[in-house]
């Protein structure tokens, strides 16, 4: 194994991986140095993925308990062996950060493991995990891909058993009777999700006036009002002051945001959600003279380099939307862009996904977002009670929405709660990346019976024409 390298990544996350493979696929010869004994990052390891594959089980599970009857299939009372369900999802990772070793051997790069940090600009010190003598790479550039973790909160401290994480909540032993979720933003939501269709009581506390933040605020409404019909417990407008763990369960202390009188509620387990923030501690930026925002995220030009000439940073370390998708395309931007190439990505084309049922998928702007900007424009509307798949499916939960430049008609935004929202939505981000309008998409010819229709219905209400409805 070499110590001198075209590009030393820093972190084997989406962002990571995916710029070394990248930036090896253009000649240079790279280095990945990743502290975990497996590749994949948060999301692999104990974010994306592992929670997918317990939100698909739990949809199954649910599906078996309550919906197939409607379709004149019995199957009884389902039974849940955590155990199995665990260890299902377990097989379901390894196979994947195997499948990224295996990638990394085919374009000869060094995966280094251990935990790096950056003494001066060209060099990175490995210090393995395992114990040792470290290790000093010598390269040209750097990159950092250190993704984030999640965000603490005052009064809370989490043990990863009774207070945890999203890393404690994909690893219980048993279906908690209460679990507590503090944050009501996709990771709380997602899991809470989960456990509710497992058996749990859920509650969700929110510091703010509605749930998923940030996105169209007519949608989160449809889409709470769905996951109250679940079963799902908001408690909003809500300051959590406190959480202690006892031998019995958890007891937390809350306060209404707008003042009044606290209030104590007990959990078997909480889950804190409410947020990540960038992890850079330990690779001595500080020292460097690395430029950070108020936020902590590593300043970056249009090209991905820091304040420190031959360093790069990508992914969640940097501003941007938080999702991995996000990072892997900064990846390959980067390493495009050290090439010589050009390599660009457009944040307002990165579609937000929310894995529950139904999902929310959303892209571009909201309405209030227009609204702000004093821009005209024009939304179609279409539910999926009147999309014929969706009715043989009996999943006719949510609605399409679309919006439109008033005057161009040009495709300024999409917002999907309903049934594969998070497949349906990259039609219109690929609309939108070639500017198209609510009218191309109209006339677009859509296979029946599919989902997908309602993209088109929708698109045609834009201009008050809609056939279904």
């Amino acid at each position: 194994m070499a110590d001198n390298y075209d590009l030393v990544v820093i972190g084997a996350g989406p962002g990571g991986y995916v710029a070394a493979i990248r930036a090896a696929q253009l000649g240079m010869k790279v280095a990945c140095v990743e502290k975990r004994a497996a590749l994949g990052g948060t999301c692999l390891n104990v974010g994306c993925i592992p929670s997918k594959a317990l939100l698909n089980a739990s949809h199954k599970f649910e599906e078996a308990g309550h919906q197939l009857a409607e379709f004149g299939i019995e199957v009884g009372k389902p039974k849940l062996d955590v155990k199995k369900l665990m260890q299902a999802k377990t097989g379901i990772v390894t196979g994947l950060t195997d499948g990224i070793g295996f990638l990394f051997k085919k374009h000869k790069i060094d995966w280094i493991q251990g935990e790096g940090s950056i003494p001066a600009a060209g060099k990175v010190e490995v210090k393995p995990s395992g114990g040792g003598n470290k290790q000093t790479l010598t390269c040209e550039r750097i990159l950092i891909a250190t993704g984030s973790e999640s965000t603490p909160l005052a009064g809370v401290e989490v043990d990863e058993k009774k207070i945890v994480t999203s890393t404690g909540a994909l690893e219980l032993t048993k279906v908690p009777g209460h679990l507590v979720v503090i944050g009501a933003g996709v990771i709380g939501l997602e899991l809470g999700s989960v456990w509710k269709r497992l058996g749990s009581k859920v509650t969700v506390v929110e510091f703010l006036d509605r749930i998923v933040p940030g996105t169209d605020s007519e949608t989160a409404k449809r889409f709470q009002r769905s996951l109250a019909k679940q079963g799902l417990e908001f408690k909003l407008s809500t300051k959590v002051t406190g959480a202690k763990a006892g031998k019995s369960g958890v007891k937390l202390t809350m306060e209404p945001v707008k003042g009044g009188q606290p209030e104590e509620m007990t959990a078997d387990v909480v889950l804190l959600a409410i947020g990540r923030r960038p992890l850079t501690a330990g690779l001595g930026l500080d020292k460097l003279g690395v430029e950070l925002d108020k936020r902590g995220f590593v300043v970056v030009d249009e090209d991905f380099e820091t304040s420190v000439k031959g360093i790069f940073a990508i992914g969640d370390a940097i501003p941007g939307p938080m999702l991995a998708h996000k990072a892997e395309e900064d990846g390959v931007a980067c390493a495009e862009i050290m090439a010589g190439q050009s390599g660009h990505v457009d944040y307002n084309l990165v579609p937000g996904i929310v894995y529950t049922w139904p999902e929310l998928a959303t892209v571009g702007k909201t309405e209030e977002q227009l609204k702000e900007a004093g821009v005209e424009y024009r939304k179609g509307v279409f539910p999926f009670t009147a999309n014929s798949r969706a009715r043989a499916n009996l999943d006719t939960e949510g609605q399409i929405k679309i919006l439109a430049d008033a005057k161009t008609d040009r495709v300024l935004g999409a917002h999907i709660l309903g049934p594969d929202a998070g497949t349906l939505i990259h039609e219109i981000c690929m609309a939108m990346a070639f500017g198209g309008s609510a009218e191309d998409v109209a006339r677009m010819c859509h296979g029946h019976p599919t989902l997908s229709e309602g993209v088109k219905e929708a698109a045609l209400a834009v201009d008050g024409r809609p056939i279904h409805i």
